[in-house]
């Protein structure tokens, strides 16, 4: 996964783990130029460092919101630890 950008990872990472029906990530970074992180230069210059992920996925199903949380999380924590430093998460069982 070397050669995949951040979204390619997470993609991949959700797609194989959680079967989605609906997935849709948006790279939020650009929003966040002014934060303090970001003057310090703590952030990584080219982007991929906040996102919203919106997935609908039946392997939520019987999950409360925080195990749905976490298994996201699980999922994705190579990306949270080297560079993604917030993740907004929209979660939804499939009707």
């Amino acid at each position: 996964m070397k050669d995949m950008t951040y979204a390619q990872r997470i993609e991949k990472k959700i797609r194989e783990g959680l079967n989605p029906d609906v997935f849709e990530l948006i790279d939020d970074s650009n929003a966040h130029a002014g934060h303090a992180e970001v003057q310090r230069g703590g952030a990584h210059p080219s982007g991929e460092t906040h996102f919203t992920l919106k997935v609908t996925a039946s392997a939520f199903n019987g999950l409360s919101r925080v195990a749905q949380q976490r298994l996201v999380y699980s999922l994705l924590a190579d990306e949270m630890r080297e560079r993604v430093h917030a993740l907004v998460l929209e979660l939804k069982v499939t009707a």
